[in-house]
């Protein structure tokens, strides 16, 4: 009796301890996946591909991009990168870098949420109208049944 006692209070300790362990691969996970999306979208960019770098983003009506100005829903946030890039040479090759992946758990410790913050660069030698080379961004992203997406993108 004893012995099965301590095997069982060997047990809760070693579920105690995996815990935390466990959580962080969930959130590595996560983490992953936001930069697989990112890189997806820096692959269609740099193929010229806005329909395919719009696919980071929720398809939406409250899908929101702050920049010069404000655009709310995924159809304006479209057709406004359609005009401000006309081709590949306006888009040039865009390049992310310093980012930082903040998962946001809910009240039941599910992260469907997060915030992504970094540094954009494009590389070309045409520039569209309201364009810029380098610039800041800040990202919120929820996650449901199709993945993460992009709800939120403040890029200045």
């Amino acid at each position: 009796m004893r012995t099965r006692w301590i095997g069982w209070m060997m047990g809760c300790v070693v579920l105690v301890v995996s815990i935390p362990a466990l959580a962080r691969q969930a959130d590595s996970g996560d983490a992953s996946a936001i930069r697989a999306v990112m890189a997806a979208q820096v692959t269609a960019w740099n193929r010229g591909d806005i329909d395919g770098f719009l696919q980071g983003y929720e398809n939406s009506p409250q899908t929101i991009f702050i920049g010069s100005t404000i655009a709310h829903g995924y159809a304006p946030i479209l057709e406004r990168y359609r005009k401000t890039y006309v081709d590949k040479a306006q888009m040039g090759t865009l390049t992310f870098r310093e980012l930082s992946i903040r998962l946001l758990p809910s009240s039941t410790h599910k992260v469907e949420y997060a915030i992504v913050t970094g540094r954009f660069h494009l590389d070309r030698t045409v520039k569209g109208a309201n364009t810029k080379d380098d610039g800041v961004f800040s990202l919120v992203w929820h996650k449901d049944a199709d993945g993460w997406k992009i709800l939120l993108d403040h890029t200045s």
